[in-house]
């Protein structure tokens, strides 16, 4: 099993001292290697939380998340960080380029923490083979300002593939793009987890995005409900 989530809870302060607001209720679920599955609901419902502690960017109050049968909840901060660089790769709503850097400075970014001198040029070939595949090679040079928004949300997907991660989360990728952008872009992550064996999962609201998936899963309640 590729990703094994055990009755995981998690509440936040609301309304002032002692009042909680139960986020997740004992909620579980199983990820199998080279899935791609979507989250949908509300706002609110609990979407990104859930995505932030299968990213470990956050931590149930109760329950535990396996990772190819690893307990991450055991991990220390700087095991996590490294983890997390590693294994997971991040798309977002919003790019989060570094404006003041080229496309390909971009991209590159995530790799430098990890990357030995002996590595960069298979970094760099990686880099480009990547880009190439997206269409975006040629603009290599360019700035996020000179991008349009599609690209730059392309961008953003390589920048997240660089370090050759296992799972792929990616939290409401179209919402900044218009229809024909969207369909683009849905369609490149499909074909990264279809082509890589790359375990996807997307939180989205769009439903048109969440039919493309293996499997579609309804938050509700804190707990996850599989859709037809």
């Amino acid at each position: 099993m590729f990703l094994r989530i055990d009755k995981i809870n998690k509440a936040y302060e609301a309304g002032g001292p002692g009042k909680k607001r139960i986020v997740l209720d004992d909620l579980s679920l199983r990820l199998a290697d080279g899935e791609a599955i979507a989250i949908v609901g509300p706002s609110g419902s609990g979407k990104t939380t859930l995505l932030n502690m299968i990213g470990t960017m956050d931590k149930p109050d109760t329950g535990n998340i396996f990772f190819r049968g690893l307990d991450i909840g055991l991990l220390n901060n700087k095991d996590l960080e490294e983890f997390r660089n590693q294994e997971i790769g991040f798309v977002f709503q919003q790019h989060h380029l570094l404006p003041q850097c080229t496309l390909l400075e971009n991209v590159l970014l995530p790799s430098l923490p990890g990357t030995k001198r002996n590595q960069r040029s298979e970094v760099s070939d990686r880099a480009r083979i990547l880009l190439e595949r997206v269409g975006l090679w040629e603009l290599r040079d360019q700035k996020p300002g000179e991008l349009s928004g599609g690209e730059c949300q392309r961008t953003a997907v390589v920048r997240s593939l660089i370090n050759n991660p296992s799972l792929l989360l990616a939290d409401e990728p179209t919402g900044a793009l218009d229809e024909e952008n969207a369909n683009t872009l849905a369609d490149l992550l499909l074909d990264f987890n279809r082509e890589d064996k790359l375990t996807l999962v997307v939180v989205t609201h769009s439903l048109e995005l969440a039919k493309k998936m293996d499997k579609a899963y309804m938050i509700k309640n804190g707990r996850l409900e599989e859709t037809a």
